[in-house]
């Protein structure tokens, strides 16, 4: 009924047409585009953000998500390394590319598990972008599974890739509000190698575990290569500037199967066999 009487008041003549009507005051506060852009508003857009996505994954009566953080530059076997500045990045990222294939697969296994629970559980999100995250949303397509993609508003324009599922596709333009809903539900997360926004997203999954403010869930580092070159936590426990167990806290693995392997354990899940993907 409300939203009923809101949608006639905007679609309304709001009385003759003369300067006291035409001033921004007097329009609609949540149709006045200036206002709700406003730093007074900000709080209102979080709010808003948060509440958005929240109610449309309610709706869908998603419990549970897998989520897989990894590098938007890393192209799929084959494609060109779209990203490089050179030579030696091309050679890298090219090389790389193995990783897509890892998380295509491991959202496949992950997706397996969903669809037995009525993809309420388990369900696949990444950032919604090419890269890692696009290989992420087109395991779950093979399977003919739901999943999700989170954007967000960059100067560069990133556009969600075409394996999100449509209606489970959003969009922000706050990190803060994006990071609590790629955490919020996460039953696994699976990080694969990345560059700043990847790191971000690790460590701030892990800062959230160590301090307890996040149940313990796996947490998986897919390239033991690419890993050990780039972070030394040990270096950190010796230092005494975490624990000891705080490296504990994650596992590396280099292949989806072992990283599945890991989930299963932890929840007790039921070995579904090979995942019959979809032609």
């Amino acid at each position: 009924m409300i939203a009923h009487v809101e949608r006639g008041r905007r679609g309304r003549q709001q009385g003759p047409r003369h300067p006291q009507t035409r001033s921004p005051t007097y329009r609609l506060a949540f149709a006045d585009d200036e206002f709700l852009t406003s730093e007074d508003t900000r709080g209102v857009r979080f709010q808003l953000e948060y509440l958005k996505t929240e109610i449309r994954l309610r709706e869908r009566g998603i419990i549970s998500t897998v989520v897989l953080f990894g590098g938007a530059r890393i192209p799929e076997p084959g494609k060109p390394a779209w990203a490089a500045k050179n030579e030696t990045q091309k050679q890298n990222l090219e090389a790389a590319s193995r990783y897509y294939d890892e998380a295509r697969r491991f959202a496949q296994l992950a997706s397996q598990t969903s669809l037995s629970l009525q993809s309420k559980d388990f369900v696949v999100v990444t950032g919604g972008g090419p890269g890692v995250m696009e290989a992420g949303n087109r395991g779950a397509t093979d399977m003919g599974a739901p999943s999700i993609g989170l954007n967000i508003v960059l100067p560069h324009e990133q556009a969600p890739n075409l394996f999100v599922t449509p209606d489970l596709s959003f969009n922000f333009h706050y990190f803060a509000t994006r990071k609590i809903h790629f955490l919020l539900r996460a039953k696994v997360v699976a990080v694969f190698p990345g560059g700043f926004g990847t790191l971000d997203e690790f460590f701030e999954t892990l800062t959230l575990i160590q301090t307890g403010r996040m149940d313990k869930v796996p947490l998986l580092l897919f390239g033991r290569d690419f890993w050990t070159k780039v972070i030394n936590l040990e270096a950190l426990a010796e230092a005494g500037t975490i624990a000891p167990t705080d490296p504990d806290l994650f596992t590396v693995v280099d292949t989806a199967e072992e990283g599945w392997a890991i989930v299963r354990d932890f929840y007790g899940l039921p070995d579904l066999g090979e995942p019959m993907v979809q032609a």
